[in-house]
């Protein structure tokens, strides 16, 4: 005659089975942590957000006279954050392949240390692979000290390659409060 399961028999049973699907729950995902990192390395090389902290490589020196880009810029804080942060200009031009300067002011109005690092973003989306950053405060956290106020530049070029079909770009910066604040 088959022995009946008792209750605490089914249980261990049913736990069993409940441990296995959860190891493989576990064991999937971890997997899928690590494909992740070569498809975030596609994702920022196919929109050019490759290397945000350091300065893009610039292959092609030459300046295309011919033409005339317009370099819309733009600024963002994060709310909450208690600076004031604009360009100096809101636009200039260039022509592709020339190495342009452009400034950016940046005051903190509270009465402590606040720290902070921008974002760059470019508009249309694909212009990203086209701008490239020679020097830029984007590059560090910036630490700017109680009603501080700084310029902070930009140095950038934008690679002849660009499409014809692009006379204007936007480039706006967003900064965002980031750890190492003093309490205040």
């Amino acid at each position: 005659m088959a022995a009946t399961p008792t209750p605490a028999t089914g249980a261990r049973a049913a736990n069993r089975a409940l441990l296995k699907k959860l190891v493989v729950v576990a064991a999937v995902m971890f997997g899928f942590g690590f494909a992740l990192i070569p498809f975030y390395d596609q994702i920022c090389r196919a929109t050019g957000l490759r290397n945000i902290d350091q300065a893009d490589e610039v292959a092609n020196t030459q300046v295309d006279t011919s033409r005339t880009i317009r370099v819309e810029l733009d600024s963002n804080l994060q709310p909450g954050l208690r600076w004031t942060f604009a360009p100096e200009q809101p636009f200039v031009t260039v022509h592709p392949g020339e190495v342009k300067q452009i400034l950016y002011r940046v005051t903190n109005t509270t009465d402590r240390p606040v720290t902070g690092q921008a974002i760059a973003s470019y508009s249309p989306q694909n212009a990203a692979l086209y701008f490239k950053k020679l020097e830029c405060f984007c590059f560090t956290r910036q630490t700017i000290g109680p009603h501080e106020t700084r310029e902070m530049p930009v140095v950038f070029v934008l690679d002849p390659k660009l499409p014809h079909d692009m006379p204007t770009v936007s480039l706006s910066y967003t900064f965002f409060e980031v750890e190492g604040t003093s309490a205040g």
